[in-house]
């Protein structure tokens, strides 16, 4: 049996970002549609926002029987569960005190936050957050943990630890 979680929906910080980025290239083709450098420069900007979307955004997690699968529309990472050392359900105030500052490295602010995030404390970590409360962290043996925000974190987490 497998259970799925969505992705969870974007804090508003977030979704005020996003709504931002996009009116990036529509704000330079509106001011400078007759050059044809803004509109290659546009096209390109919503190629890069198209390959984060593909790539980089997971849209939901599945818990299977033996892994963890992260879905990207363009791709999938298996995780087994052999690798999870522990889950857990932190606040954004926990992930400060034991993580430190952070500096991402990777896709942010368009739909969440993707790819790497180094910590002052901890080091690198893997992200897929579309929130910036109620993250759920996955630590893993010999690999990058994760920092991840499933819809329902508390019954992804209840769901995980039963699983391993």
């Amino acid at each position: 049996m497998s259970y799925t979680f969505p992705l969870a929906p974007m804090s508003p910080s977030i979704k005020v970002l996003t709504i931002i980025l996009w009116l990036l290239p529509f704000s330079i083709l509106m001011f400078s549609y007759q050059e044809r450098l803004a509109v290659i420069v546009c096209l390109l900007i919503i190629l890069l926002y198209g390959s984060i979307w593909i790539w980089f955004r997971p849209s939901r997690f599945t818990i299977c029987t033996d892994y963890l699968k992260i879905v990207f529309p363009g791709r999938q990472l298996k995780i087994p569960f052999q690798d999870i050392l522990s889950v857990s359900s932190i606040s954004i105030e926990t992930f400060k005190g034991e993580f430190g500052w952070a500096m991402r490295i990777g896709a942010g602010g368009l739909w969440g936050g993707f790819g790497w995030l180094w910590t002052s404390k901890k080091g690198m970590l893997e992200f897929y957050i579309s929130r910036v409360e109620e993250f759920v962290f996955i630590e893993r043996l010999n690999k990058k943990s994760l920092l991840i925000t499933p819809e329902n974190p508390a019954e992804f987490v209840k769901i995980l630890q039963r699983q391993l």
